[in-house]
């Protein structure tokens, strides 16, 4: 007669190798996606005559960030709220798409909603930083 509890404890590790590989691979993927968002960061941080490096910087990036659309350092605070800083950060992207001379659909598609894409065209393509926005 077959025991319940010798079948439970038979283990197959087939399930454990693919959930390995799944992670690394998504890992490695993620990896990938963050360093070209940086890079293009960077790229647009140094456009817009700030230092690169700022883009890597966590907190000061937004601080230079908002510097660059011309919005007070204050605005910073409105990030660590919830619901107000989804409204901030369309409001932020629609800055930044006018300051490279984009439209606010701009902003809002490819910087709010597709940021990697939108930033690397603001970083690598020919749009030029006309200045802050909202000054």
């Amino acid at each position: 007669m077959l025991n319940l509890a010798s079948v439970m404890l038979q283990n197959d590790d087939s399930s454990g190798v693919f959930a390995a590989l799944f992670g690394g691979v998504y890992m490695i993927c993620w990896l990938i996606f963050v360093i070209i968002l940086i890079a293009a960061m960077w790229k647009v941080y140094a456009k817009a005559g700030k230092p690169g490096w700022a883009a890597i910087i966590p907190f000061y990036n937004i601080w230079v960030l908002l510097e660059i659309i011309g919005r007070p350092g204050w605005w910073i605070i409105l990030f660590f709220i919830p619901f107000v800083n989804f409204i901030i950060a369309i409001i932020v992207s629609i800055d930044l798409a006018k300051s490279f001379g984009k439209s606010a659909a701009y902003g809002i598609v490819l910087l709010f909603f597709l940021n990697v894409i939108g930033y690397l065209m603001l970083g690598f393509g020919s749009a030029d930083y006309k200045g802050p926005s909202a000054s």
